[in-house]
């Protein structure tokens, strides 16, 4: 009887998307090729295009391969070079790992049946090969900036010149831009303010829809930020960082390097504003990245960090004081880049005051607050015996039918059962197996009831007890422990939108209210300083 031919899958795969749409495709030619002459039957084909071959992150080709290989569709995979698998020694060396478990071989047209040594070897030259790459594009990039072109990124006020490549060109009208941003800072107006002098007269930014004070003012560890980019001035700069890749992610992470490995090329065809307004914007910058500690603001007041706009969700922050000295706050994206149009100033003391008086309305009956968070943790831990005894049997469930793939997976492997009779079987397993896998996905987790351990509602009394303590006297002034125990009560302070001279919803979301999902705490509203509840503990409000 003439046995079957093996079944074969071709896998192929190109690095960039500059290189031919044709590659895969003639990859896939000169493998089908070689399937024939040695009596291989393709009944697969999967590929990458424009992948690198540096990560098998992000490659769903290689994914699909390797999912349908576990469920034994072929007993060989063809590629045109082992390279084309990865360019990783590790990742080609795990991918033969798994594949050689499975018992499918690995060919490759120009080096024959994949075997230990073979794979050691062809990982280890591929990933030479790679990083010398590296070396060569990064020793192309120096050549570039030598020359005065540009070795890649956009710089707001430049564009490409077409005729010629890596040359860039000045754009008029945004070139108008940076050398207002310049002449503003340098008159003494801070970056929030030209950000939001920007925005309100229409002046397309850089990137996304608002002009942002970090576009302008930069990083000086980075190098980056239009006052510190020195191309304005006629001068290219690169290498001020360097990106690496995540292996467990595959992301692609910058990293700044020293100073002294910076290659700094004159260019004066790009210089938009001049030596002597350049040098007065680093004088200012450097100035006031210079502060004496004792000078830089600190965080003192007893909400500090803790405060949010509820038009946007970006923090509050102080923004100046009445002539009286009283400090008022305001949403930051406002104050930086006028995106939020919750305007309005708030008296700081006011908005303490408030949720001050909420907290000794709640620390009236504390015992009551614990009693609350006790009921809750013993109808959770009911509800979650129930979960517990369903994931307990999916996953039981779950093993066996893992169990038997691998028995299936090994009979094929020994040649005691064929594919095409067992086939079916291994389909319904794996169709089972991903249906259990979704349903403990559901499950969820039990953690919230483990947060809520009898020491955690202790302490929360305890913290309840101390800022009791320090709510009798002069709050603020002088217990540093009444301080450190509202700020461990309170997870944040929302100020909501009003309009001048209207009361002020205030919603206090308390750390209680972040372990149990509920809101525990009253919201308070604010009128003159005057303070009135709108909802007491029954039911839990949406503040607090």
């Amino acid at each position: 009887m003439t046995r079957a031919p093996k079944t074969a899958a071709v896998y192929a795969r190109f690095s960039t998307d500059r290189q031919n749409e044709r590659s895969t495709a003639d990859q896939i030619d000169l493998c089908r090729a070689y399937a024939a002459r040695e009596g291989l039957a393709v009944i697969a084909t999967f590929e990458d295009k424009a992948k690198s071959g540096a990560s098998i992150i992000g490659r769903s080709g290689l994914g699909d391969m390797l999912r349908e290989s576990r469920m034994g569709r072929f007993d060989v995979i063809i590629v045109e070079a082992l390279d084309r698998l990865s360019r990783d020694m590790e990742d080609l060396a795990g991918i033969y790992k798994d594949l050689s478990f499975l018992g499918i071989e690995i060919r490759a047209v120009h080096e024959g049946v994949a075997n230990t040594m073979l794979v050691g070897l062809r990982g280890l030259v591929g990933q030479l090969y790679r990083e010398d790459n590296v070396h060569k594009v990064r020793r192309g990039m120096t050549g570039l900036v030598k020359q005065g072109r540009s070795a890649g990124g956009r710089a707001y006020g430049y564009r490409p010149n077409p005729a010629r490549k890596g040359e860039l060109v000045i754009v008029e009208t945004e070139a108008e831009t940076v050398t207002r941003i310049f002449e503003e800072y340098a008159a003494g107006k801070n970056p929030r303010d030209i950000a939001r002098d920007l925005n309100r007269d229409g002046v397309p930014p850089p990137r996304g829809n608002v002009w942002n004070a970090s576009t302008i003012n930069g990083n000086k560890t980075r190098g980056h930020g239009m006052l510190l980019n020195e191309i304005y001035a006629g001068r290219l700069v690169w290498n001020r960082v360097r990106m690496v890749k995540d292996p467990k992610t595959g992301k692609r992470i910058s990293r700044p390097n020293p100073r002294e490995e910076w290659h700094v090329v004159d260019a004066p065809h790009l210089r938009i504003v001049s030596d002597e307004l350049w040098a007065t914007v680093q004088a200012r910058k450097m100035s006031r990245s210079h502060e004496m500690p004792e000078r830089r603001q600190k965080p003192r007041h007893v909400l500090s960090g803790l405060l949010r706009c509820g038009a946007c969700g970006s923090g509050m922050r102080v923004h100046d004081r009445d002539r009286s000295g009283r400090t008022r706050i305001r949403c930051s994206r406002h104050s930086e880049s006028g995106a939020c149009d919750h305007s309005r100033r708030y008296y700081l003391d006011a908005i303490e005051r408030t949720v001050l008086d909420g907290l000794r309305e709640t620390l009236a009956s504390p015992k009551a607050l614990a009693e609350y968070v006790r009921t809750y943790h013993e109808e959770m831990r009911a509800l979650s015996a129930a979960a517990r005894r369903d994931r307990v049997r999916l996953e039981r469930r779950l093993g066996e039918v893992k169990r038997s793939l691998d028995r299936l997976v090994d009979a094929i492997a020994d040649g005691s059962a064929l594919m095409s009779s067992i086939a079916g079987r291994i389909n319904d397993l794996e169709a089972e197996k991903i249906e259990i896998e979704r349903e403990l996905a559901s499950c969820g987790e039990e953690e919230k009831v483990i947060s809520l351990h009898p020491g955690i509602i202790a302490q929360y009394e305890r913290d309840l007890e101390t800022l009791a303590e320090g709510l009798t006297g002069a709050f603020g002034d002088g217990d540093q422990r009444a301080v450190e125990a509202l700020r461990s009560l309170v997870e944040s302070v929302t100020v909501m939108p009003a309009e001048l001279r209207q009361p002020v919803d205030i919603c206090i979301r308390g750390r209680l209210t972040a372990l149990i999902d509920h809101d525990v705490f009253p919201t308070k509203r604010m009128v003159g300083g005057q303070v009135v509840a709108e909802e007491g503990l029954e039911p839990p409000t949406r503040g607090l």
